[in-house]
C-alpha cells in the first residue's frame, strides 16, 4: 500500500496520455474578456458619465451587473474535469514479465499457380496443396508461443504479408486470405530467401531462423537461390526448407486411368543445397500427413535464450473525471431548476396529500 502511495504522489504510476489538453483551462476566461471587448468598442460611441447611467439607458442594470461577474466555481470545475478526461489519465501497474525464446521466425511460403494442385488430403478428401499449407502452417504456429513470427509469401515476386510478430492469431488470419496468383504465376524461390534475410538481419543471429516451403523450380525473380542463399549464410540465417508435393497422381484421360508425377518440376537438389549450406535441413511432404510431421520436428527445435520482456499493464481513468464532470452538471441543473420554481416540489406533495 504504501509502494502505491509513493507511486502515486510522485507521478510514476499515473501520468496524462495527452497533457497539452490542459493548456485550455484558461480558454473560457479568454473567450469572455474577448467578448467584452468586443462589446465596449460597439459601444464607444455612446459616453455616459456614469455606470448608472449606462444601466439606466439599457433598462438593465442587473444584467450588466452579472455580464461583469465570475462564472460560478462548480463550472470552471466541470471544465477542468472534461478537460482531464480528454488529456486520457493513465494508471500504469506493475511490470510483468513476458517470457520469450529469442526465436525469430520467418515462414516463406510459394503461392505461384502450381500451389493450385489437388494431390493432398484433408479428413480424407482431396485438397490443393495451398489448403493444406494453410492448415498445417496455421496449427504449427499456434505452437509457436513466445516467439517471434513473420511470413513472407511470393510467386514471380515476393512480398512481406506480416513483419516478425508476437501476434499470432494476425498471421493466421493473413495466411488463411492469401490467394494463389497474387504475387505471379511463376515462382521467384532466390527473391523470397533474399527479401526474408534482409527482414532478419537486424535479429539476434542465434536466433534467426527461416522455413521456405515451395512446390516448384525458381522460375523468376532477380537473384537465384543459391545467390539467396548466399547471403542467408553472411547473415547466420538458418533455412529449413520443405519441398512438397506428392509423387504419383492419377487422371482420367481418353485412353482411361493415366498416373503421373505432379512434382516433376521440383527441383530438390537445390533446396537441400540450400539447407545444407545454411546449416538447415531438407524435408519431403508428400502428403498432409508428411507435412504435419515435418512442421512436428521444427518445433522441437531448441529456442535461443531471450531476455524476458517487461510490460506495464495500462488502466484507463477517463471515465472517472468525465463521469463526475457528468454528475456536478446534473446536479447543478436540477438545483437551478428548483431555485427558479420552488413551488414544483411543493405542488406535488400537495397532490400526494389530497389523494
Amino acid at each position: 500500500m504504501s509502494a502505491l502511495l509513493h507511486d502515486l504522489f510522485t507521478l510514476k504510476a499515473f501520468t496524462l496520455h495527452w497533457p497539452w489538453f490542459l493548456l485550455l483551462l484558461p480558454l473560457p476566461a479568454l473567450v469572455r474578456w474577448l467578448s467584452q471587448a468586443a462589446e465596449q468598442r460597439e459601444q464607444a460611441a455612446l459616453f455616459f458619465p456614469s455606470l448608472d447611467a449606462l444601466l439606466t439607458a439599457r433598462g438593465d442594470s442587473n444584467t450588466a451587473l452579472k455580464k461583469s461577474e465570475p462564472a460560478p466555481l462548480w463550472l470552471w470545475l466541470v471544465w477542468f474535469l472534461l478537460l482531464l478526461a480528454c488529456a486520457r489519465p493513465q494508471w500504469h501497474g506493475e511490470p510483468v514479465g513476458i517470457p520469450t525464446s529469442g526465436r525469430d521466425l520467418l515462414l516463406v511460403v510459394d503461392i505461384s499457380g502450381s500451389m493450385e494442385t489437388p494431390d493432398m488430403k484433408i479428413n480424407g478428401n482431396e485438397a490443393q496443396r495451398i489448403d493444406v499449407v494453410k492448415k498445417v502452417v496455421s496449427e504449427f504456429v499456434a505452437k509457436r508461443s513466445g516467439d517471434r513470427v513473420g511470413l513472407v509469401l511470393f510467386g514471380s515476386q515476393a512480398y512481406l504479408q506480416t513483419p516478425l510478430t508476437f501476434d499470432r492469431n494476425t498471421l493466421v488470419q493473413q495466411l488463411n486470405e492469401a490467394q494463389l496468383g497474387f504475387a505471379g504465376e511463376r515462382t521467384a524461390i532466390g527473391d523470397g530467401i533474399a527479401l526474408s534475410a534482409k527482414r532478419l538481419q537486424d535479429r539476434e543471429q542465434k536466433s534467426r531462423v527461416m522455413i521456405l516451403l515451395t512446390d516448384g523450380a525458381n522460375t523468376a525473380g532477380t537473384l537465384s537461390p543459391l545467390q539467396g542463399a548466399d547471403l542467408a549464410t553472411s547473415m547466420g540465417i538458418k533455412i529449413y526448407t520443405i519441398g512438397m508435393g506428392a509423387d504419383v497422381m492419377e487422371r482420367q484421360t481418353f485412353f482411361g486411368t493415366q498416373r503421373f508425377n505432379p512434382s516433376a518440376d521440383l527441383d530438390e537438389k537445390t533446396l537441400s543445397t540450400i539447407a545444407d549450406q545454411t546449416g538447415g535441413s531438407y524435408f519431403r511432404a508428400r502428403s498432409t500427413e508428411e507435412l504435419q510431421g515435418i512442421y512436428h520436428m521444427l518445433d522441437q527445435l531448441e529456442p535461443a535464450a531471450g531476455d524476458e520482456e517487461k510490460l506495464r499493464p495500462v488502466t484507463e481513468w477517463f471515465y472517472w473525471p468525465l463521469a463526475a464532470a457528468l454528475l456536478i452538471s446534473f446536479s447543478a441543473a436540477i438545483f437551478s431548476l428548483l431555485l427558479r420554481y420552488p413551488n414544483i416540489a411543493h405542488g406535488r406533495n400537495i397532490k400526494s396529500t389530497k389523494i
